[in-house]
């Protein structure tokens, strides 16, 4: 069995400040977001995984969304260097505990920015958006350390939402799926699968058919049902006021000998 390891941080107490870019402010409640998170990384470790907490980022409100700190594929981590210079040290605390894991470090350099929330991994090919929070050289810098390792990259446009995977993610068999009105371009993807709720396009692969999903999203979460696949829904309502959704929570490492 494949060991399965979750880099996870738990909410700062400036929660609330966090940065807000396509939607309006809306109060958040950082003790609500704190049970929240813990729902969820208890929901990681049901399922087989091992979360690893990074160290507390107590003075960065977004720091609880680690995904952004890292991309990984294989057993190679590339540190990311926040588009939000805001966000930039968040990244040292994430990084260390990658480094403790096992992982190879590379670090995206300046002029490049890239945050781990534009990047999608479907096998070996990795999406990345352009056009937010990641420029140009940073999928420069990110297609210099992976394709090497066997990486397609494939760069996509994001106008419409934060980060790429804001839009889709992917479901075990490859499909990507999005709600319609937030994707660029749904062309890209090689097989695309509408959604009808903007939280429905948000999926963690849990193992087998088990995608952990946002309680937000029970049309879709119904849909995903009917196809064969077992939702388990947790609530972020807390984290989705500023922009977060499930895969944001969490830099996902399945088994670091042969990750894709």
């Amino acid at each position: 069995m494949p060991s399965k390891k979750a880099i996870v941080r738990r909410p700062s107490p400036r929660l609330a400040e966090g940065l807000v870019t396509h939607i309006d402010r809306e109060p958040v409640d950082p003790l609500l977001a704190l049970r929240q998170w813990e729902r969820y990384t208890a929901t990681l470790a049901e399922h087989g995984w091992e979360t690893v907490e990074a160290a507390p980022a107590d003075d960065c409100p977004d720091g609880v969304f680690v995904e952004d700190t890292m991309v990984v594929f294989r057993n190679v981590a590339l540190v990311s260097r926040p588009g939000a210079s805001s966000r930039r040290p968040e990244t040292s605390g994430a990084e260390e505990a990658a480094l403790a894991l096992g992982c190879s470090v590379n670090r995206v350099r300046e002029p490049g920015t890239l945050e781990g929330g534009d990047v999608l991994k479907v096998g070996d090919t990795l999406y990345v958006g352009l056009g937010g929070r990641t420029n140009a050289e940073g999928v420069r810098q990110l297609r210099a350390v992976f394709e090497p390792l066997g990486a397609r990259v494939v760069a996509v446009p994001v106008t419409k939402v934060l980060h790429l995977k804001s839009a889709v993610t992917a479901l075990p068999d490859g499909t990507v799926i999005g709600y319609p009105p937030l994707v660029d371009d749904p062309a890209v993807f090689t097989h695309f699968r509408p959604v009808p709720e903007e939280a429905g396009s948000h999926v963690v692969l849990l193992g087998g058919d088990v995608l952990l999903m946002a309680a937000g999203a029970p049309r879709s979460a119904e849909l995903l049902s009917g196809l064969g696949y077992r939702p388990v829904l947790v609530d972020i309502s807390e984290f989705e006021k500023l922009e977060g959704c499930v895969t944001c929570l969490s830099v996902r490492l399945r088994d670091l000998s042969a990750q894709p």
